[in-house]
């Protein structure tokens, strides 16, 4: 993984927006309707190498494949995985939105017009998913050579975001679940990383699933099972360098109250227990923005990177590159610029056709993040008189 000695460096979360006609081929396949397997698997190719070259002319340093091939970032892992053929996730819930009826009456929180399948587990489980992951990679290895883009990375889903989304029916028994998810999804992990590719593991679990699930924790209670999970997170990663990987931990990518949120505070010390070097999380929009003061008191351990969210992830703002710039500036401060890389809260498609924010509008907030970078970059470096 890249450091900025020179300049800050800058990323995403994972998933952009998709065009429209490779929309309706994922919203077909999802839903069971006749569709053309081939011209599907071209336009996730295509598409990928148009979205390659639109994050290196946004400025983006550290680019992925938009996840244009997946109808979640969560939820692919059903036809990678055996053990999901049947049955279905008891619906989830979130204590800040029951709180305010109103707003999720008047269509505070959209639903969707993608199809989101969530089956549960009927069965053992174990990885077949190889095939679809090397066309991933081949792909996003094609774009980068086209757009001579030195770092790429790829997401795929944490053994805690997999159990959270996807009910168990078989092992009765959560940390049974989650090892045997874990044991599984190691194979996906090895893949990426020796493709040469960062892997970046998506564990919105290590903060959402203390009150949108199907019951809320207390602190404790949550501190207890993200200790599961990073456990689990850390044998599936056995094999991978930490310098290799990387960590998105989130509060839900939606527009909402957040005000049932675990602070960063309650949960970063068992966070950075997990392998991987760097640590993706929000931290622009409201609910989460000032906790940047949390380093002053907890120290990240030696040698972590942190990627905090410069930009939101569900509003149409286009943030003041300058406003980026101060963000950065914040954290990097108290950690050393050398430490931070500037990254997007959350995804802009992490339910394909799911995204209260414009597509276009989302490709101007990259260029925005970019732009502030350059600019605290300048702060940064001429300040210490490098």
């Amino acid at each position: 993984m890249k450091r900025g000695n020179e300049r800050i460096l800058t990323t995403h979360t994972g998933s952009l927006p998709r065009p429209d006609d490779l929309m309706a081929l994922l919203r077909a396949k999802e839903s069971g309707e006749a569709y053309d397997a081939g011209a599907l698997a071209e336009r996730v190719r295509s598409s990928v190498m148009e979205t390659v070259a639109r994050q290196a002319r946004a400025g983006i340093d550290i680019v992925n494949d938009g996840e244009m091939g997946k109808p979640s970032y969560a939820t692919y892992v059903k036809d990678r995985l055996t053990g999901f053929a049947g049955g279905k996730s008891a619906p989830i819930l979130a204590a800040d939105l029951d709180e305010f009826p109103s707003f999720t009456k008047r269509g505070g929180r959209e639903s969707g017009v993608a199809v989101m399948k969530r089956p549960a587990c009927v069965g053992p489980i174990a990885y077949c998913g190889l095939e679809a992951l090397r066309t991933d990679i081949a792909n996003l290895k094609s774009a980068a050579a086209e757009a001579k883009i030195e770092e790429t990375f790829m997401s795929a889903a944490s053994p805690g975001v997999v159990s959270f989304f996807l009910g168990d029916n078989y092992y009765h028994d959560h940390e049974r679940y989650i090892q045997a998810i874990a044991e599984a999804m190691r194979t996906e992990y090895e893949a990426i990383a020796a493709a040469g590719l960062i892997l970046q593991v998506d564990c919105p679990d290590l903060a959402m699933s203390r009150h949108i699930q199907y019951k809320e924790l207390s602190i404790a209670e949550f501190r207890k099972t993200i200790e599961l999970h990073i456990d689990a997170l850390n044998h599936a990663l056995a094999n991978v360098p930490p310098e290799r990987s990387r960590i998105h931990l989130c509060w839900g990518n939606y527009e909402g109250p957040h005000h049932h949120d675990a602070p960063l505070a309650e949960i970063v010390d068992i966070v950075f227990k997990a392998r991987p070097r760097g640590l993706s999380y929000e931290a622009s929009n409201p609910r989460h923005e000032h906790e940047w003061e949390t380093f002053r008191e907890i120290r990240p351990p030696d040698g972590k990177i942190l990627i905090p969210g410069v930009i939101d992830s569900v509003t149409n703002f286009i943030e003041h590159p300058r406003l980026v710039a101060q963000r950065i500036g914040n954290l990097a401060n108290i950690v050393g610029r050398e430490n931070v890389i500037a990254g997007t809260d959350c995804g802009f498609g992490t339910i394909a056709g799911v995204s209260r924010v414009d597509g276009e509008i989302a490709w101007a907030k990259l260029a925005a993040l970019a732009e502030g970078a350059k600019i605290a970059s300048a702060r940064l470096w001429r300040s210490s008189g490098a």
